[in-house]
């Protein structure tokens, strides 16, 4: 049985707290006592943002310079190490746009990396080189998607678009967690949404985040929710999101969680 979960944190809508969950996610899980790396594959470098920090090399060295993986690494803290990016990323997608095979290219390089429990790749908003990279590396997709009109439309469209990645590259992803976020629980529309999405995608779909301003503060400090605000409501739902992580370990390491595409695309 494999321990390690390649998880991508992906929409193509930007503005969904896609960075957001998968910092807190990551933080979260490895207070639980897993071993954590988080990869930023987003050419806004908003992970290094958030956490406030700036190494001297990244995941542009790690793709184009050929810097081992572990020197690209940044630890934390206790069980929590990230590679971040930062805008030189463009420069990356633009140079291994001319190579073949190129989607397989962080796939091999992060082959030699060991010992964690959870890989989470924060992918950035759109269907680019970088994207497809993340998806073909990964073996899991969380969807981090509000509770609107738009983002139903942006959740049904990155499923679709995670079909067409596994047939084209003979991939086997899996969505294994839609994660409702900025969730008001006053607005009739998150609700209806919420119904919605549960009602299309079954036990996919995590419980809701809500809107909490403690959240948008954290990366201000360079913290995350449960260090900068360990009270709050959204310290509150971050962690509800990652006792479900955790609860789904045994069945996903051992081959029998639920196939995500394969439901989505038997309800659709």
């Amino acid at each position: 049985m494999n321990s390690l979960r390649k998880i991508a944190v992906i929409n193509q809508k930007g503005g969904v707290g896609k960075t957001t969950t998968a910092v807190n996610l990551a933080a979260g899980l490895s207070r639980q006592g897993k071993s954590v790396l988080l990869i930023d594959l987003d050419p806004q470098g908003s992970v290094g943002v958030c956490l406030h920090q700036k190494p001297e090399q990244d995941m542009y060295d790690l793709l184009i310079e050929n810097i081992h993986p572990k020197q690209c690494i940044t630890s934390l803290g206790k069980n929590l190490d990230i590679i971040p990016s930062n805008n030189s990323l463009i420069r990356a997608e633009l140079f291994l746009s001319k190579r073949d095979g190129a989607e397989a290219l962080l796939r091999q390089k992060m082959a030699v990396i060991t010992g964690y429990d959870y890989i989470i790749a924060d992918c950035p908003p759109s269907f680019n080189l970088l994207t497809r990279s993340a998806l073909l590396y990964a073996e899991e997709a969380f969807i981090p998607t509000t509770a609107d009109y738009l983002g139903m439309d942006s959740l049904k469209k990155t499923v679709h678009l995670l079909q067409r990645l596994n047939s084209s590259f003979d991939h086997d992803l899996k969505i294994t967690k839609i994660i409702p976020t900025l969730y008001d629980v006053r607005n009739r529309i998150c609700k209806e949404s919420h119904i919605q999405m549960k009602n299309e995608f079954y036990e996919l779909v995590a419980e809701p985040i809500r809107i909490n301003a403690r959240i948008r503060e954290a990366p201000q400090v360079g913290k995350s929710i449960f260090s900068y605000k360990p009270s709050s409501p959204g310290a509150k739902d971050y962690f509800s999101l990652v006792r479900s992580v955790l609860q789904d370990e045994q069945f996903i390491l051992n081959g029998k969680g639920n196939d995500g595409l394969k439901m989505v695309k038997a309800a659709a």
